[in-house]
């Protein structure tokens, strides 16, 4: 796969037209762009659909997260809007996961469109062992409850999983080449530390089995933002 194939730039944003900016002076080097809660929120469908008339993937990144019913009917529209891919939490239970799986491949078979792919969110890369225990009540460590949560998703029959490049090597040894795993949270190391907490390097990444890396302020915040992207894509092809 191409380097800019596996790279995913986060539209963190809540301006429209500064979203389609980065897009337009992106295009060349990266396919798919990932749609927050953020833009979202702010921009509303309609910026996924600009994008796509750039002829750019989307990403949609809203975690979609409540009752089987609820999850597959935001799915639904997920597939109407022709996005590349959405994610949605895995902690909301294998029922929830398979129904909505179920409900997409139905409707993509009836209505004859491309089905995206659908990724199980983990554990989220700003959350520590620390606060797992103490604040969630969940004793065991992280990489032992991402992975029971990865396996929860590839019972259910989804795409793959967000994980932190930490357990993406754990998830490939045990579900295949064939289980996408997309890794946000990656620092180069020249970024500042921030928010959040389980971080890699692109290299490292894609060593641990990255098939997509989620690309933001470790670009959008340098100081020449293609030339951080372009030092990023040298190290992706020499992982």
């Amino acid at each position: 796969m191409p380097a800019k194939e596996k790279i995913i730039l986060a539209l963190d944003v809540s301006d429209a037209a500064y979203a389609i900016d980065i897009v337009e002076r992106f295009r060349e080097h990266v396919n798919i762009f990932k749609v927050g809660l953020e833009l979202f929120v702010s921009a509303g469908p309609q910026v996924v659909e600009e994008i796509h008339r750039k002829e750019k993937k989307v990403f949609l990144d809203l975690k979609f997260h409540d009752i089987p019913n609820t999850v597959s009917k935001a799915a639904l529209a997920a597939v109407r809007l022709g996005v590349y891919m959405f994610n949605i939490h895995t902690t909301g239970g294998v029922d929830m996961m398979k129904r909505c799986k179920d409900s997409v491949v139905e409707v993509c078979l009836r209505e004859d469109v491309k089905r995206p792919k659908i990724l199980g969110v983990t554990v989220l890369t700003g959350l520590t062992q620390e606060a797992l225990k103490n604040e969630l009540g969940i004793q065991h460590g992280i990489k032992t409850h991402v992975k029971q949560l990865s396996k929860l998703a590839h019972e259910a029959g989804l795409d793959g999983v967000v994980a932190s490049g930490h357990e993406a090597g754990s998830i490939r040894n045990h579900f295949g080449k064939d289980f996408l795993i997309v890794i946000p949270g990656i620092r180069t190391s020249w970024s500042p530390p921030d928010d959040q907490r389980r971080t890699v390097t692109p290299r490292e990444a894609l060593r641990e089995g990255a098939d997509y890396i989620v690309l933001g302020r470790a670009v959008l915040n340098q100081p020449d933002p293609l030339r951080a992207l372009d030092l990023i894509t040298t190290e992706i092809l020499t992982a």
